[in-house]
């Protein structure tokens, strides 16, 4: 009768312990101190670390605090990457709707106290939002589902699964999920899911998919982490309603990028399958009829104001009459995107096209100076 006790006594004892080594040495779970409570939370809000709070580091923060708030709000991760897109993020403090900064205390492997100063950003919606579209970019519609997470650790002494009791163990996974803008679930580790961990651990996906009706939606994430060669290797397997749509293997020195590696494989093949292609057209050149043109002065104007556009690639002179001054432009989006950009300023407005514009060219009027 004593055996139970035993056994539920070394359990959890070994989960402690996996739970531990899960950390990496010389440092510690970070703490917020006292007063410093911003935390970043929806897909607009980012947090990055900064080395001061001075004006500098911070527009440098900005820039990156929205690279990864469009890598949220689109599912892609290269979406700051785009053509274009380094002159928005060189004036992200225009998008920006307010910041704090979080001081997060941890200690170092000599035991001493240590500090990262963190900025937490809120942005704009609308603005970014207006900014994903005008670039065309894919968007991944919310709200976004919550895949369960079927994770199973073995440490060495065989695989354990990772239930709702044991969220510290999945917190970097956990948290990677949230900085790619959506969630994932645990399941609630009872006697009937813990036996299910040969099932992950030999790659029986439909066992998973069966044990997992009783969580919506039906999809999961189904990991393994091991201790390797020079670390530890999480291979990976994401299901969507019985369908395996990826897999994929990560390996690190550290057990948390290891296991972070998940939910990032798990959001791209999210975003591959649910994303939402733009309407407002595909990039390329597009001719463009200019009126309002008065002299080398205007045209000056606007030739340096369209050299400043994010999405214009290339512009080349098609024709010129005294009313009107036509244009090939090279756009990294459609160009509903491009008279949605101007159409935030005073230099162009997009205007009803004269009788005498051939189709399919858009019309502008050039603002006085």
């Amino acid at each position: 009768m004593q055996a139970r006790p035993q056994r539920t006594t070394r359990w959890w004892m070994g989960l402690l312990w996996t739970a531990l080594a899960l950390l990496p040495a010389g440092t510690a779970l970070a703490q917020r101190t006292e007063g410093d409570r911003a935390a970043a939370t929806g897909a607009y809000q980012a947090e990055v670390a900064v080395r001061n709070q001075t004006d500098g580091e911070r527009d440098k923060a900005f820039a990156r605090a929205l690279a990864q708030v469009l890598g949220n709000v689109t599912g892609d991760r290269t979406a700051a990457q785009r053509d274009g897109m380094r002159e928005e993020l060189a004036r992200a403090d225009d998008y920006v709707d307010g910041y704090d900064y979080r001081q997060d205390e941890g200690v170092s492997a000599t035991g001493a106290p240590s500090f990262q100063t963190m900025l937490v950003v809120r942005f704009k919606q609308d603005d970014v939002d207006d900014l994903v579209a005008m670039f065309g970019l894919p968007s991944w519609p919310q709200p976004r589902p919550k895949p369960v997470l079927w994770l199973a650790i073995d440490d060495g002494s065989g695989p354990r699964l990772v239930g709702l009791g044991q969220v510290n163990a999945a917190r970097s996974v956990l948290e990677a999920a949230k900085a790619r803008g959506y969630a994932l679930g645990l399941p609630a580790g009872n006697a009937a899911e813990q036996a299910a961990v040969g099932a992950i651990w030999r790659g029986d996906t439909a066992a998973i998919a069966a044990l997992s009706k009783r969580y919506s939606p039906p999809m999961q994430l189904i990991g393994k982490l091991r201790r390797s060669p020079g670390g530890w290797t999480a291979d990976w397997t994401f299901v969507d309603g019985g369908k395996v749509l990826a897999n994929w293997q990560n390996s690190s020195t550290d057990a948390r990028r290891a296991m972070a590696g998940g939910a990032d494989g798990a959001a791209d093949a999210l975003f591959k399958r649910y994303a939402k292609a733009s309407p407002a057209g595909a990039p390329g050149v597009y001719r463009i009829r200019v009126l309002g043109i008065r002299g080398a002065d205007d045209y000056l104007r606007l030739a340096g104001y369209l050299d400043g556009i994010s999405i214009v690639r290339r512009v080349a002179p098609a024709s010129a009459t005294p009313e009107a001054l036509e244009l090939d432009v090279e756009l990294a989006s459609g160009i509903a995107n491009f008279a949605r950009y101007v159409g935030r300023g005073s230099v162009l407005s997009p205007v009803a096209a004269t009788a005498d514009a051939a189709p399919g060219t858009a019309t502008f009027l050039l603002g006085g100076a």
